[in-house]
């Protein structure tokens, strides 16, 4: 039906962001470690706009 690449695109980038979300969950349940605000600091403003899409 959608033959333009653009749904592709879109699942790539869907499943990037399963994959990070995926991983820091379960990197704070096994050993209460936060790999965003590890890797951007706590509560800045990048680590915000990082759940904010992954929330999405």
């Amino acid at each position: 039906m959608f033959e333009c690449g653009c749904i592709s695109v879109f699942g790539t980038v869907a499943y990037i962001l399963l994959l990070i979300g995926g991983l820091n969950w379960g990197l704070v349940g096994a050993f209460d470690f936060n790999l965003v605000s590890f890797l951007f600091g706590e509560g800045t403003l990048i680590a915000r706009v990082v759940y904010i899409i992954v929330g999405l």
